[in-house]
């Protein structure tokens, strides 16, 4: 694959989420890398500090544009600029929200609000990326997912769900674009030192400090990733060859997983 810093015009990247954390540090990256910049949150002091910063450290185009994906005039106005924007070449779905709590503790408008970014905000603009950039015959798509995704008894269950949502979908839509000239990646973070474990009430310094990574860390290892074309990255992941286990015994079930007749171990009801 070829390094998008290479190209003398990369085009404009959309970052979601780009006020604090991983899509404030994705917006960094991909300024020195040469992209102009669309950053998208709901706090408009942090992203104008943010786009005064790298319009001097870096000399590109950056546009804020304030927007609460939780509400439906915001994420179709941000949904109808990825698909009207042809300058657009780099997208970063990473706006999320976790919950207080576990995963019996929220209630149904907590739930609702997070369902409501985490997944259906991020498959709309996931899918209108790959729409767009199909068409176009160019572009990344970055879906900031989590190892939660695949762990997804260690933490609370309706993110670690709606993480699992972003890598299906995520590796959906990458079958789907590849051979039009688009990349599309899950990026799985594990634990990682940014506000969302604050928001959520909880104590980022509570884990053993071997298992929290630095932001930039993460976000310079998703694009490595990328460059190489990896469709799946899990920066944390030290031993390949568990992920690759996984993803055989994923593919071994292909063909097998709808069958006219019941499994010979369900035959005999429980007792018999």
């Amino acid at each position: 694959m070829t390094n998008p810093s290479n190209q003398a015009n990369p085009g404009t990247a959309l970052v979601t989420g780009a006020s604090s954390g991983i899509g404030a540090t994705y917006a960094d990256r991909l300024a020195r890398r040469g992209y102009d910049l669309v950053l998208v949150a709901r706090n408009v002091s942090r992203l104008d500090a943010l786009a005064e910063r790298l319009r001097a450290e870096t000399g590109r185009t950056i546009e804020v544009l304030p927007a609460d994906l939780g509400d439906k005039a915001d994420l179709a106005r941000i949904e109808q600029r990825i698909a009207d924007d042809a300058s657009l070449t780099f997208f970063v779905n990473n706006a999320g929200l976790s919950l207080q709590g576990d995963t019996l503790d929220n209630e149904p408008d907590e739930i609702e609000r997070i369902v409501g970014i985490n997944v259906t905000a991020a498959a709309r603009l996931a899918i209108a990326a790959g729409r767009a950039f199909g068409a176009r015959g160019r572009g990344a798509i970055v879906n900031t997912a989590s190892v939660l995704g695949v762990d997804y008894d260690f933490y609370e269950g309706v993110y670690a769900g709606s993480k699992a949502f972003l890598i299906a979908l995520s590796r959906n839509i990458a079958a789907r674009v590849r051979d039009k000239g688009v990349r599309a990646q899950a990026l799985l973070p594990g634990a990682t030192r940014t506000e969302i474990w604050e928001l959520a009430g909880k104590d980022v310094n509570a884990f053993p400090a071997e298992w929290v990574m630095e932001v930039g860390d993460l976000v310079d290892a998703g694009l490595i990733g990328l460059d190489r074309g990896e469709e799946v990255t899990i920066p944390p992941l030290a031993d390949e060859s568990l992920w690759t286990a996984f993803e055989d015994a994923r593919l071994a079930m292909k063909g097998k997983l709808s069958n006219r007749d019941v499994a010979a171990r369900y035959h005999e009801p429980v007792g018999a």
